[in-house]
């Protein structure tokens, strides 16, 4: 889908990778509606969208209540007449405990956020986008959600059901003007710890950073891949060197795979 005038919906969109893809989609030409659970971030990326913000437009919704956001569709739909699209950006990571650890209600979190919240905005948002000329769906899965990362179970099984629900999304609707889009990002440089509840301080917002660490996107950087391979309807998309080397190792030797994976992690795990 040409990403030039057109009205997209960007879930998250109150910091990290949400923000920049905001901006970046406003920077393209074209009008969005953000939707975050933070009014004060909400206020943030308005601020940044300086002189483009008469597009921009933001709403403070719950994505993991059906009745609450299907009550704001029309209203949603009614701000700029009309919405071309939708990218299911917001997300949280569990606590980096092994699942025999991890609480019942840390997991029910994880997976009404990460894969409820997806499929209740796909669902409240589908039959307006069928009515389009063109339109697209945009899913944000994980590395996680294709190869095993210890510590985080519930919130890689989320990812890999985001991953197969798109990708059955898209085979239904071959026939339509929707395409579905399913990302598969590495390591971004970003506040999820926070923003997912884990750590009761920040260091500051990490997406106004202009150096990542080594093997780390900046979101601004992770925005512009997304959006340009959106643009190329490509149903799968890789972001990030690790998430494409690991994607390859993974299907070629699986158990070579995990084993670096853990190696790499086990320190972390509660």
């Amino acid at each position: 889908m040409e990403l030039k005038n057109k009205t997209i919906i960007v879930t998250g969109g109150g910091n990290g990778l949400g923000r920049e893809l905001v901006l970046n989609l406003l920077k393209r030409g074209n009008k969005v509606i953000a939707f975050d659970i933070s009014d004060a971030a909400l206020q943030e990326t308005i601020k940044l969208a300086g002189d483009k913000k008469d597009s921009l437009a933001t709403r403070i919704v719950d994505i993991t209540s059906f009745e609450k956001l299907h009550e704001k569709v029309d209203e949603v739909i009614g701000i700029f007449g009309q919405v071309d699209g939708i990218i299911n950006n917001a997300g949280i990571i569990q606590p980096f405990k092994k699942l025999n650890d991890l609480h019942y209600l840390e997991q029910k979190k994880v997976i009404d956020v990460n894969l409820g919240g997806t499929v209740v905005m796909i669902k409240a948002y589908l039959p307006h986008l069928l009515t389009r000329p063109e339109a697209h769906i945009v899913n944000i899965s994980s590395m996680g959600g294709f190869l095993p990362v210890p510590g985080q179970s519930i919130y890689g099984a989320a990812k890999s059901a985001v991953k197969i629900i798109s990708e059955c999304l898209s085979s239904e609707l071959l026939d339509t003007n929707v395409r579905v889009t399913v990302v598969s990002p590495g390591a971004i440089f970003t506040n999820i710890k926070t923003n997912s509840g884990l750590e009761n301080e920040s260091s500051g917002d990490a997406s106004n950073y202009e150096v990542a660490p080594k093997g780390v996107l900046l979101p601004s950087s992770a925005a512009e891949i997304i959006l340009n391979e959106v643009q190329k309807n490509k149903v799968r998309v890789f972001v990030g060197k690790d998430s494409k080397i690991m994607n390859f190792l993974y299907h070629i030797n699986p158990g070579f795979a995990s084993k670096l994976i853990y190696n790499k992690v086990k320190d972390r795990i509660g």
